[in-house]
């Protein structure tokens, strides 16, 4: 059995860029093996997932996260090459020490201790692994997904390993992320010349209120997980470039990083309306990620336990950040947290985990499985 340290070290030496999963989840499926659980490989346009359970009766409880990383920048800003792990003062640096294959190494050998002590645990225990999450992420949890909705797979307690936590490990999980709604817009009018408006439709004069009310707008007034939604315009590109042409089209990128309370059809019905009210001849499509909320419940109460007892912590809660996998999960899962370690370093050079912090991240987790299965 590898320390988690140990086996930490040996995924970081894989130089597993979106998508090329270069051999990790080999590495995870060796282990897992080992202990009992049925494996499954899904490829999809180059992207490798991975689906591995022990036993088939609930609850189930699923492990999820990614093998790939972001690219590690220029070599020569690394203090010591990004693929090598290296400890100096205490401290593991290597691409992907922290987002996410710390987590990785912590589910399992947190499974194999927990396996150990309940060989015949109650339940099932999976991981969904995917080397897609800091990509597109088109073919690779969400593949999953749907091949365990056709087979109607429930998983009650879904753990992803993002890294969580702000300064201490332990001091933050999240229960859930906003949703994210963005909106290409483009806004039609009449191209001409600058000296004979009349024979030309400005688009972006066309526009300009209607977005000035959009701004103005207030969506939502958040809840007690989630803040307000915001509406915000990311992109704005018109013209030929000429000084003298009034341009033909505006397009406009915008996003809503939104909270449960607000749907995405109200959203798209309040901005289409909006747009109608002006006038807007328009072209108008849609890219949608929703959000998901895990409440206070048996996952948050076996997990904020587990911290508690290995950190002597208070963990918070939180729903702040950007998308996750966990969106595509919540699909079929009735719980759905992230919890993980520091996220100080995570895409940076010289990104890094304490190597105090790697083992009790493992007994975080076995702890959280011991309450939710023994």
């Amino acid at each position: 059995m590898q320390t988690t340290f140990d086996l930490t070290c040996e995924l970081i030496r894989r130089a597993s860029r979106t998508p090329d999963d270069a051999g990790c989840q080999q590495l995870l499926q060796q282990s897992l093996t080992a202990l009992g659980f049925v494996c499954e490989t899904l490829v999809s346009n180059g992207v490798t997932n991975l689906w591995a359970r022990r036993g088939n009766a609930a609850p189930l409880v699923c492990f999820a996260g990614h093998t790939d990383v972001v690219p590690p920048g220029p070599l020569e800003a690394w203090n010591s090459p990004p693929f090598e792990p290296t400890v100096r003062d205490g401290i593991l640096y290597g691409r992907g020490a922290s987002d996410m294959k710390a987590s990785l190494a912590a589910f399992i050998t947190a499974i194999q201790a927990f396996v150990a002590q309940h060989p015949d645990h109650p339940g099932s225990i999976a991981l969904l692994i995917t080397s897609d999450e800091e990509g597109v992420a088109t073919d690779g949890t969400v593949k999953v997904i749907e091949m365990l909705e056709q087979r109607g797979v429930h998983i009650d307690h879904c753990i992803v390993g993002e890294p969580t936590c702000v300064s201490k490990i332990g001091d933050t999980i999240k229960n859930g992320r906003r949703g994210s709604l963005s909106g290409h817009l483009v806004v039609k009018g009449v191209q001409g010349h600058i000296a004979y408006p009349h024979l030309a439709k400005n688009p972006i004069h066309a526009i300009a209120p209607a977005l000035a009310e959009l701004v103005a707008t207030e969506w939502d007034q958040g809840n007690e997980y989630f803040p307000p939604t915001t509406w915000q315009i990311s992109n704005i590109h018109g013209g030929t470039g000429a000084t003298n042409v009034i341009p033909g089209t505006v397009t406009i990128d915008f996003n809503f990083r939104h909270a449960t309370i607000s749907s995405v059809d109200s959203l798209i019905s309040r901005v289409e309306k909006v747009l109608d009210n002006h006038q807007i001849d328009r072209e108008l499509t849609w890219e949608i990620s929703p959000p998901y909320l895990t409440p206070a419940g048996s996952l948050v109460s076996a997990i904020t336990h587990a911290i508690q007892q290995v950190t002597g912590l208070k963990t918070g809660l939180s729903t702040s950040g950007g998308t996750s996998d966990g969106r595509f999960i919540a699909k079929i899962a009735s719980q759905v947290i992230e919890f993980g370690p520091v996220n100080a370093s995570i895409h940076k050079i010289n990104e890094n985990i304490p190597v105090a912090d790697i083992e009790p991240l493992s007994h975080i987790y076995q702890l959280t499985l011991q309450e939710l299965l023994a």
